[in-house]
């Protein structure tokens, strides 16, 4: 099968392959800008980038809590995307910004100045976010969703302002991080697989006119692909594959992590943001497993590392009630993995993640996706 270009908004995708957008410090302006330049769409995390260069625009050795704004910086925002354009030119760059984050409407009015193309929005409807960006209207807007429902309530808002999604990510309950489903078991239903929610994503969004649907969530290979072209959707977004590239902006002791991962280390579990989250078993999450089961409540009791709450990142979290509830701190966790900080690393993984098995280069991994595993 033949791969075709497809538009979002005004903005041509070479190639049918979207990099999930992965935080803190997974894609940034490598990993986005190399996607890009391979004629896939690289898209730049805008969660955490006042860790960007080891914490160059956020002291990190500060005891009080910062305001959220210090940890998603602006300027480190502006430095990202500046390096991604050198690596891509003018190839189009996305920006992933998620709707639980609390500074939101901030993250989202940097990235329209530091000049992304298009902007995806998940965790969350983004209802408002043809309001947050109507001084750019060249910037395409794709939401997020996990059911043709939550497809036709963000349309019928939109279009009360005078706007249509440019193109729709619909997720399935296979991906790495957090799920668009309220619990564990709801991820497992056979209904609610990404097989099964796509067409009827599908079948709405042809009633907004044709509505580009890009499938997400377990994707794998070329033969994946093609599945969910021949069903009807656009293109495809990966996450987990591209954590383990050469120019991911991940740690090294992530990447090899995840290679080094099986089946059985890959697990669903709570989250802060109170839906649930794919991860994989480490050092850590054993330590945090053992607290909850022990009904640990005090820091200074637990096996688990503290929960300090360093920058109030997600609003459902509410200054770090939900991290109590399970056990960690999301903003806490995953600014140690980038500053490798190996004992109390958070990787999240997709579920397919253990089939990873060497690091390679972005470019070597889209001409497999393009023409087949044994193609290089």
């Amino acid at each position: 099968m033949e791969f075709k270009p497809f538009k979002i908004g005004k903005y041509l995708i070479e190639k049918p392959i979207i990099q999930g957008g992965m935080g803190v410090g997974i894609s940034w302006d490598q990993l986005a800008g190399t996607v890009s330049k391979e004629g896939g769409l690289g898209v730049i995390s805008t969660v955490g980038t006042g860790y960007y260069k080891n914490g160059k625009y956020f002291d990190i050795t500060k005891n009080k809590r910062p305001n959220p704004i210090e940890c998603n910086s602006k300027e480190a925002l502006f430095e990202i995307y500046s390096n991604a354009r050198l690596i891509c030119g003018n190839k189009p760059l996305a920006a992933n910004i998620m709707v639980a984050l609390s500074e939101y409407d901030e993250s989202v009015q940097s990235a329209c100045e530091a000049g992304t193309d298009i902007i995806i929005s998940g965790a969350g409807l983004p209802i408002n976010l043809p309001d947050l960006t109507k001084d750019y209207p060249d910037v395409a807007l794709v939401p997020i969703v996990s059911s043709a429902r939550a497809l036709k309530i963000i349309c019928m808002k939109w279009k009360k302002k005078g706007k249509i999604p440019d193109a729709v990510v619909v997720e399935g309950p296979k991906s790495g991080g957090h799920q668009g489903f309220h619990t564990i078991e709801e991820c497992k239903l056979a209904e609610n697989q990404l097989e099964i929610i796509v067409p009827q994503v599908l079948e709405e969004a042809k009633k907004w006119g044709n509505i580009p649907v890009i499938a997400a969530g377990g994707i794998w290979d070329k033969s994946d692909i093609e599945f969910y072209i021949n069903m009807g959707c656009s293109a495809v977004q990966m996450g987990t594959r591209f954590v383990a590239t050469s120019e991911c902006d991940a740690p090294m002791f992530y990447k090899q992590a995840v290679v080094n991962s099986t089946e059985k280390d890959i697990y669903l579990s709570g989250s802060p943001v109170g839906f649930p989250c794919r991860k994989l078993k480490n050092g850590l999450t054993y330590k945090i497993d053992y607290d909850l089961s022990q009904n640990v409540k005090r820091n200074k009791e637990r096996t688990a590392p503290p929960i300090n709450c360093i920058s109030n990142c997600v609003s459902p979290c509410e200054h770090g009630k939900g991290a109590r509830k399970v056990g960690f701190c999301i903003a806490d966790r995953l600014s140690d993995t980038i500053l490798e900080r190996k004992d109390t690393s958070l990787f999240f993984i997709g579920a397919n993640g253990y089939k990873v098995n060497e690091i390679i280069p972005v470019k070597t991994l889209i001409h497999k996706l393009m023409y087949g595993e044994d193609s290089v």
